[in-house]
């Protein structure tokens, strides 16, 4: 699945194509995709302009120049790229945008979990999933204070919680097993048992990882792939994911993977160790 800097490479992406193109028309080949009927998103859009692509987590908002937003959600396998008209459509593509310029934007989707939700700008937050999100994996908005409020008031395992839309924004499976490797964390340690010094160095962790994976264009798991169709090199730079078996770099053990929340889970049993709750 996208995680938040896959979604981030592809709002840049998204932002030197198609920023300030008009939109002729829309066609929607798959309508379960849209909350409006075909009809409605198409009238809405048309002759319409694209004004800039924002992101919340692993949420775009596509703006369009008369009030509107389309808040887009990926999923599993989403992609945008962008053809020439007269292209043959991928058996995949869902959502086309004709542009005046001679080209389509297009919406592709192999497994048909993507969303677009067409909402008044400013009421993107109405949209399920964005409701109760959490503060973005930066500086300036995830603080050590919030973080200690938080996982001290829970008993959950850590990483699920760091799963959880809700309690920090676009960390999926990959960035939380690297994060909880980097902090010397056990997946399975209770969140309320971590030590201010614990907190502090997943912190950093967090923020640090998020923006080199960003500066790498994300990772390539399966078939993503950003808005230009380039995979992302970031999965040359994992420490843990996907290294089950093979030595950790830190400590030579070799790395386990578990099922943890339904997730495939890696961790070093060496260098991340469950311990008793830590007050300091």
């Amino acid at each position: 699945m996208p995680e938040l800097p896959e979604v981030e490479t592809v709002r840049r992406g998204l932002t030197e194509l198609v920023a300030g193109s008009q939109i002729r028309t829309v066609d929607v080949l798959y309508p379960k995709m849209i909350n409006l009927s075909p009809e409605d998103f198409t009238n809405a859009l048309k002759n319409q302009i694209i004004e800039k692509i924002d992101r919340r987590g692993k949420y775009l908002f596509i703006r369009i120049n008369n009030g509107l937003t389309i808040v887009s959600h990926l999923r599993m396998e989403g992609k945008y790229d962008v053809e020439p008209e007269g292209t043959p459509l991928s058996k995949h593509t869902h959502i086309v945008f004709h542009l005046t310029d001679g080209r389509q934007l297009r919406y592709n989707d192999t497994r048909k979990f993507g969303r677009m939700n067409l909402v008044d700008t400013g009421h993107e937050l109405t949209v399920a999933g964005l409701k109760t999100i959490g503060p973005e994996p930066t500086e300036r908005d995830l603080t050590l204070d919030y973080m200690r409020k938080i996982f001290g008031k829970s008993k959950k395992l850590v990483k699920p919680f760091l799963l959880d839309q809700s309690n920090i924004a676009g960390l999926g499976n990959i960035y939380a097993d690297e994060v909880l490797w980097l902090s010397k964390i056990n997946p399975k340690q209770p969140v309320n048992t971590l030590s201010v010094a614990e907190l502090k160095l997943l912190r950093k962790s967090i923020i640090d990882e998020i923006k080199k994976a960003i500066d790498g264009h994300g990772t390539t798991v399966h078939s993503y792939s950003n808005a230009y169709g380039e995979a992302g090199n970031f999965q040359n730079h994992l420490n843990v994911y996907g290294r089950q078996g093979e030595p950790c770099l830190r400590c030579g053990t070799p790395i386990e993977k578990i099922k943890l929340a339904q997730r495939g889970t890696h961790f070093c049993p060496n260098c991340q160790v469950i311990h008793g709750d830590r007050h300091e």
